[in-house]
């Protein structure tokens, strides 16, 4: 150690005492607030520690970094004068008095709410009074204050020691090639520590939801770290007074078994398995990226570039005007699992963490393997946190899984994607729940080397714009998309498991702009390109194949399913069952696009009603009238005022219900129904 220069040397000093009094902090609140009836799965604590010491790690660099970057010059120096050292003591100490006082008002968070400290505790500042004489009266203040003190002296003292220590060590004079080495290592290893993994995506704070216990997140994450991945969320935007104004309507759009306006009951208590259920089917999702339905040979597009898929449609039950809520995969991966359009602003819901645990309907499939193919890492996005924290015992599958390499940004190719989720899947030993999420149809547009016996095509650029495409890669992108999927199909139904299966084909979105001279004019001209797409239930030993031209929303995926094949279940979200005949008469897909201000709205049967979210620019289209672009909003009046109810209640109700939609407000609602904790009872009990 007395080797190295005499500021590495105290800074690798200081990293160690930091890390050592974070995770004795860690291993405080774990103690403190554990509950002996309900521990943390040995492996699960382990992890969460494991996950803690590297956000402790990031959190000690983040604060030693303006040292790291400026302590080697001679003007910026801890050891070169008094003033210079006492100035970086100073920084240091305050620093770490601030981190502290965070870790005791987080301790006394979670006391209070049984949740770790996040953004919205700064509500609390708007009537600092009230809220000062609230903690007085309900902490030891004197002594929490007393013991902060105490722990801030001591580190200080600690400090002061490392500090005025390490100016007395002979600094070695580094030279030629070593000074080169120690500096390049250093940076090597300090930004590994802040990036925190060996993968494609650096560590975030989704991972430390990858359980679905509810402490272990509390015991992994590194408060001062959350608090600030939760700043930009801070504005909890929803109206509960407009929830309840249009629960009446809703409720009964949704059949809510129990109507309570007082609680905003949305549950529909199912006690009756589906048609399906006995059988036990697979269920196999396929997310299909930017699968436009105008690009599509089913939708009439002249280069006929998905023979695969419109052959498999034949055999299917095909749902021929369903839309995405919205553009942007991770919104479609939250829309999917949730049933909750993401009404989220600022980037998307996935990635706010005020908002990661979620009942889903995917746990309705009791006693089934869960899993989740991607050909990429399960960080984008922070889909980890939402999948793994709400889907006991998911496998998931990415990068670092396959043995098939990785081919750019995205991952694995597609085919390959399909080859591996195949294998797996013949491996499981119960009945499986699979959800498998292509990502090559998208820029780069990379075709692989091992492309099966794909063959490029080529045309005049004229071609691909007349038919909605923007150039030859990305049609030929599309087209591979579509071999992928024939190939999938292939190897499926050389498997035992095939005829018991029901497949679940669709687009995470379709993509914005001109969907060429076939696509309905409406629909190029208020982009609903981008939310139109297929969607396909492939069963056809279970399902009878057909068209089905009625409303259909990606919120009302899991719903069919559940409805189709799960045990009894309780539904809380906005989905629907698109074969429930209960709900034929009355179909609407909820569109919303985000900007600074969202622009919301609601396609019918033969209208596509539109407004910003603040009730400006409201526009509806009569998408059956000859001219469909045509703003009719004079001439149907009672339209336009039954669509705008409808597309408000939605809207405001996902809004509110992303926060209230979890496994504990479940329970708590529960609890004066004995039908719904059975069932939720047995959902746990089989590991869903």
């Amino acid at each position: 150690m007395q080797r190295l220069p005499r500021l590495l040397h105290f800074l690798i000093n200081l990293t160690a005492l930091n890390l050592a009094l974070f995770m004795l902090l860690r291993l405080a609140f774990w103690l403190w607030f554990r509950n002996p009836a309900d521990p943390i799965p040995a492996g699960d604590l382990l992890h969460a520690f494991w996950l803690g010491f590297k956000y402790d790690l990031r959190l000690t660099l983040l604060v030693l970094l303006p040292l790291f970057l400026l302590g080697g010059f001679r003007w910026f120096s801890p050891f070169t004068s008094r003033w210079q050292r006492n100035f970086w003591f100073g920084y240091l100490a305050v620093a770490m008095a601030v981190l502290l006082l965070f870790y005791f008002m987080n301790f006394g968070y979670f006391a209070y709410l049984h949740t770790p400290m996040d953004a919205t505790v700064l509500r609390f500042a708007y009537n600092w009074s009230t809220s000062l004489q609230m903690v007085w009266e309900t902490y030891p203040v004197v002594w929490i204050l007393l013991g902060l003190a105490l722990l801030i002296a001591g580190y200080v003292a600690v400090l002061h020691h490392l500090l005025w220590r390490a100016a007395t060590y002979a600094n070695p004079h580094l030279r030629g090639w070593r000074k080169a080495a120690t500096i390049a290592l250093t940076f090597v290893l300090v930004v590994f520590g802040l990036y925190g993994k060996f993968s494609w995506y650096p560590l975030r704070w989704s991972e430390a939801f990858a359980t679905p216990h509810a402490f272990a997140p509390a015991v992994a994450m590194n408060p001062i770290l959350y608090f600030a991945n939760t700043l930009k969320n801070r504005e909890v935007r929803y109206d509960e007074e407009a929830v309840r104004r249009h629960y009446d309507r809703l409720a009964a759009w949704l059949g809510v078994t129990r109507p309570d306006k007082a609680k905003l009951d949305f549950r529909r208590i199912v006690n009756q398995p589906g048609p399906l259920a006995a059988k036990r089917p697979n269920i196999v999702m396929v997310f299909l990226e930017s699968f436009a339905s105008y690009k599509t040979g089913l939708f009439g597009n002249p280069l006929n570039p998905t023979p695969n898929f419109d052959a498999l449609a034949k055999e299917s039950v095909s749902f021929t005007r369903y839309y995405a809520p919205h553009t942007g995969t991770a919104r479609s991966v939250w829309a999917a699992i949730t049933g909750i359009p993401d009404v989220e602003t600022s980037k998307t819901s996935s990635r706010n963490p005020l908002v990661v645990s979620q009942h889903t309907l995917v746990n309705a499939f009791t006693g089934y393997e869960k899993f989740y193919f991607l050909g990429g890492s399960a960080n984008w996005g922070n889909i980890r946190g939402l999948l793994q924290h709400n889907i006991p015992g998911l496998h998931v599958y990415e990068e670092g899984s396959y043995t098939a390499p990785r081919i750019d940004v995205w991952g694995i190719s597609d085919l390959d994607l399909f080859r591996e989720a195949t294998a797996a899947l013949n491996e499981s030993r119960k009945p499986f729940f699979a959800i498998i999420q292509t990502s090559g149809n998208h820029r780069p547009y990379t075709i692989p080397e091992d492309h099966g016996r794909f063959e490029l095509e080529h045309h005049d650029p004229a071609v691909y714009k007349g038919a909605g495409f923007l150039n030859e890669k990305e049609y030929n992108s599309f087209r591979f998309m579509d071999y992928s999927i024939g190939e999938f199909m292939r190897l499926a139904r050389q498997q035992p498991w095939y005829e018991n299966t029901l497949f679940v084909f669709y687009g995470d979105h379709g993509i914005t702009g001109y969907g060429g001279d076939h696509t309905p004019a409406f629909e190029s001209k208020f982009i609903l390109t981008g939310l139109h797409t297929p969607l396909l239930f492939h069963a056809p030993k279970l399902l009878p194949p057909r068209e089905d031209d009625r409303i259909a929303s990606e919120v009302d995926l899991l719903a069919s399913l559940a409805s189709l094949a799960a045990p009894a279940h309780v539904n809380t979200t906005l989905g629907r069952s698109l074969f429930d005949p209960r709900f034929a008469d009355e179909r609407y897909a909820f569109t919303i696009t985000h900007g600074p201000v969202n622009e919301i709205g609601l396609i019918a049967p033969d209208f596509y009603f539109r407004m910003l979210e603040n009730g400006h620019n409201k526009l509806l289209a009569h998408t059956a009238a000859a001219d469909s672009t045509a703003n009719v909003i004079d001439r149907y009046p009672d339209v336009a005022g039954r669509m705008e109810e409808m597309t408000r209640a939605i809207y405001e109700t996902a809004r509110w219900m992303r926060f209230h939609n979890s496994e504990k407000r479940l329970e708590r609602l529960g609890t004066a129904n004995g039908g719904t904790m059975a069932v939720m009872r047995g959902t746990r009990k089989n590991g869903g």
